[in-house]
């Protein structure tokens, strides 16, 4: 009887902080919004050894060369808007904080996951920051935190080109002009090729692992003329890291690197507005000549460093793009894309040994060029048909090349004429054809499956949508 009289009192007192507790918690904030992205589906190859769908695209290139067979992927945007408590309504600085959540498949299908597979989902955090615009009425913007911050691409490639600069950082912006700092971070770099950023510091008499922290600055000029039918930008970045401590196992000596590039934009006159060109420019130098595998941030260091000195002095990356979209009637889209890379790291040869003692390329050029036509059948139903070229030279080796032919029906909910209309569920039918060089390396996914074959095959029904 005791024992209940002393359970009941207990109960009773928790009861009271918790509603203490939670009396406590008083949510002010009711600006709240939630967007999505994303691309998943079934998909197989008929010729493939299991038939399971693989990527048709160059090894190293990523989704240059048509990204409709690329893997799963969900991200999901929560984001809080927030209202200063003064200033009038036309003076009150935006204020956002946004997150993204993002699911990539391990496996074959994104979906396909259990507690039991080994071939489960990737989950990242790739942002969360708070930006204020416009405060209290004037020009002037700031952001801190981490994010995907990126501008155009080559959508029908999946390609940001020219000013990714995806990282943890802040900037500030004064109207058309941009000031940032970036602190990309890469501690498990035993599995890259770029310049190392962790060392095992001896220091305190015990082996610990210690970041060495690359530094990026960055600064935009938008220059808009001709009634803001045409728009220049320019670039210019600046890389530092540090040299490992003296006190150090491995010795890594500090380096540098540079970047400069020009974009122009010009809103192009067709039957359908939303028309234009975009064509850029670009030169890294140093530890700045990133990047590789279809990735174009500049501090994704590519190739080896110099054999006697061991940093990047003497390498550089050229990367010119051309992008177009027509929208020529109510009938027709086309959008088309070229991109020309030619790259070296530090040291001089085709072929040098990394930070770890593994001989990797050091010298590479890419071309790839593709074309989307879209007619669209009716408001709903549209038919997308797709003509890529893909080939990359590493070192002194022949070029790998590969010709891909995509049709893609295409069912629009939307009931919109447009290039960017979504959701998307497609029907997609794509063939490959390999050179010799490409088939006999095993140069893509396809092929490392299927082994050495002259065409490659992927059939699926898919569905891409972004919504914010």
């Amino acid at each position: 009887m005791t024992g209940n009289i002393y359970l009941k009192g207990c109960l009773l007192v928790l009861m009271m902080f918790s509603k203490a507790a939670f009396a406590q918690i008083v949510i002010t904030n009711q600006k709240f919004s939630f967007g999505t992205t994303g691309r998943i589906g079934a998909g197989y190859s008929p010729n493939a050894d299991g038939r399971t769908g693989r990527q048709l695209n160059l090894n190293n290139q990523g989704s240059l060369g048509g990204r409709m067979d690329q893997g799963d992927y969900v991200d999901f945007l929560p984001a809080f808007h927030f209202t200063p408590v003064v200033g009038d309504s036309s003076r009150k600085t935006k204020i956002d904080m946004q997150a993204r959540l993002s699911f990539y498949s391990g496996g074959t299908f994104l979906g396909n996951v259990d507690t039991k597979s080994n071939q489960g989902m990737i989950v990242a955090l790739p942002e969360a920051f708070v930006e204020a615009r416009n405060i209290m009425g004037s020009d002037w913007d700031v952001w801190a935190g981490s994010r995907w911050l990126r501008y155009d691409d080559v959508h029908i490639a999946d390609y940001f080109y020219f000013d990714d600069h995806s990282a943890t950082g802040w900037g500030v912006r004064h109207k058309n002009t941009r000031f940032s700092m970036f602190f990309p971070a890469a501690i498990d770099t035993a599995a890259s090729n770029s310049t190392p950023y962790s060392y095992t510091n001896v220091i305190s008499g015990g082996k610990n692992l210690i970041y060495r922290q690359r530094e990026v600055f960055v600064l935009e000029q938008t220059i808009p003329f001709k009634n803001n039918n045409h728009k220049i930008k320019f670039l210019a970045e600046l890389h530092t890291v540090d040299k490992s401590g003296k006190n150090s196992v491995e010795q890594y000596p500090a380096d540098h690197g540079w970047v400069l590039g020009a974009k122009l934009t010009s809103t192009l006159k067709t039957t359908l507005p939303g028309s234009f060109n975009q064509i850029s420019l670009r030169y890294g130098s140093g530890i700045a000549n990133g990047g590789d595998s279809g990735n174009t941030q500049t501090w994704r260091t590519y190739g080896a460093p110099d054999e006697s000195a061991g940093t990047y002095k003497g390498a550089y990356s050229l990367t010119a793009v051309e992008h177009i979209l027509l929208n020529l009637s109510d009938r027709w889209s086309v959008n088309g894309y070229a991109v020309y890379t030619r790259s070296k790291g530090g040291a001089d040869s085709d072929k040098a040994m990394d930070y770890y003692k593994r001989e990797i390329f050091n010298k590479k050029s890419e071309f790839n060029a593709g074309l989307r036509a879209t007619y669209y059948f009716n408001d709903w139903f549209h038919i997308l048909t797709e003509l890529h070229y893909a080939q990359r030279k590493d070192g002194s080796q022949d070029p790998a090349s590969m010709v891909k032919l995509v049709l893609a029906p295409t069912i629009v909910p939307t009931a919109e004429r447009s290039v960017w209309a979504r959701p998307h569920i497609r029907f997609i039918a794509e063939v490959s054809r390999y050179n010799d060089q490409a088939m006999n390396s095993l140069y893509s996914p396809f092929l490392q499956q299927s082994g050495a074959k002259r065409f490659g095959t992927y059939l699926g029904v898919r569905a891409e949508w972004w919504v914010f």
